[in-house]
Order: C-alpha cells, then sequence, then structure tokens
C-alpha cells in the first residue's frame, strides 16, 4: 500500500488568519442573505451613502438579512443596476463591494498560510484600477459594468489584505526582534571612579 504525506502549510500569523475568518464569514453573509429572504421581495434599493432609505422594506426580514441589507443600505449606494442579483433579490452591496470583500478573503486567505513580501507601494497600486474606473465614472458620463466593477474591486481588495498583511508582519517582527534581545541590567557593583 502507498502512503501518501500531505503536509499542510504552517499559519503564518493567527492575527491575520482570524481576519481571514472573519473576512470569509462576511463575504458568505452578503452572498448568502438574498438568499435568505423570498424571492423577488428585494429589487431596488437605490439610494445614498450613509442613509437608511430602504429600512422600511428591511422590517420583516430575518436577523441576518435585515442586518445585512441594512448596513449595506448605510455604507453602498445599493444601485439597482450597479449590483448583482441573487434569488431574484439585490444583494445588499454593489458589484464593486462585493469585489472588495472577496478580494479581501482571498488574499487573507493567501497570506495567512503563505508568507507573500509585497513592497508597501506596489500593493497601492492595486488600488489604481479600481480607482480609474470609479473615478472616470463619477466625473464622465462613463458607465462601468458590473464585470469590470467586480474585477477591479477584487484586485483592490487582495491589495489591501496584502498591505495589511505586510504591516501585521512588520509588527510581529519588531516584536520578535525585542524579544529576543537579552535584557540589559545596570551592574549593581560600586561604580569605578578611575
Amino acid at each position: 500500500m502507498l502512503a501518501v504525506s500531505m503536509k499542510l502549510p504552517r499559519i503564518t500569523s493567527s492575527v491575520i488568519l482570524a481576519v481571514f475568518l472573519l473576512s470569509l464569514v462576511w463575504l458568505i453573509l452578503v452572498v448568502i442573505s438574498p438568499m435568505l429572504v423570498p424571492s423577488n421581495t428585494l429589487v431596488d434599493l437605490s439610494g445614498r451613502v450613509g442613509g437608511h432609505e430602504n429600512e422600511n422594506q428591511f422590517k420583516d426580514l430575518g436577523v441576518v438579512p435585515h442586518a445585512m441589507y441594512w448596513l449595506g443600505d448605510a455604507e453602498c449606494h445599493q444601485l439597482s443596476h450597479r449590483s448583482y442579483f441573487i434569488n431574484g433579490n439585490q444583494m445588499p452591496f454593489c458589484a464593486r463591494d462585493l469585489g472588495l470583500f472577496l478580494g479581501l478573503a482571498v488574499g487573507f486567505g493567501l497570506v495567512s498560510f503563505y508568507r507573500l513580501k509585497i513592497h508597501p507601494v506596489l500593493a497601492l497600486m492595486g488600488f489604481l484600477p479600481m480607482a480609474i474606473d470609479g473615478g472616470t465614472q463619477a466625473i464622465t458620463n462613463y458607465e462601468s459594468n458590473n464585470p469590470l466593477r467586480l474585477i477591479t474591486g477584487l484586485i483592490a481588495g487582495i491589495a489591501g489584505s496584502l498591505l495589511l498583511a505586510h504591516f501585521v508582519f512588520v509588527i510581529q517582527e519588531d516584536r520578535n526582534e525585542g524579544k529576543e534581545k537579552p535584557n540589559s541590567t545596570p551592574s549593581e557593583g560600586p561604580a569605578d571612579e578611575s
């Protein structure tokens, strides 16, 4: 009989693993919320960021979808033409936000098990596609599409997770270096006054 040995990757940081698990749970909640609502119940949540224009549509929802749609109402414009639909219901966040959440989960998942070193400037460049697409849309008549919004959000989410992981790794290295240095205590003998 042939025995196959499979070595699991080592966890790079318990902090990053915790953030990965939180981002994964968040992504799952965002995706399943439209499935927890009767079909074709939430078909147009268009509004503005920072408001609760759709609160009356959420009052009869279960706890999880109510919370997710309430948060989406406050933090996202929820324009129906810029959002995906599942189960005939608009998702609680737009396509670009969905891409960000997916990118954060993917990025933190990778760096939880594989320490990827990336220069912070390079990571920041990952925000450029989203900035260009969203910025051009904000100041011109250009209208992006949902697949492009999802992809630019995904790239920015991965870049953001790599950037945050970089700083966590730097902080952990600084702590480890501080622990490795021997404690220097002043000698307790009489001082030599020569």
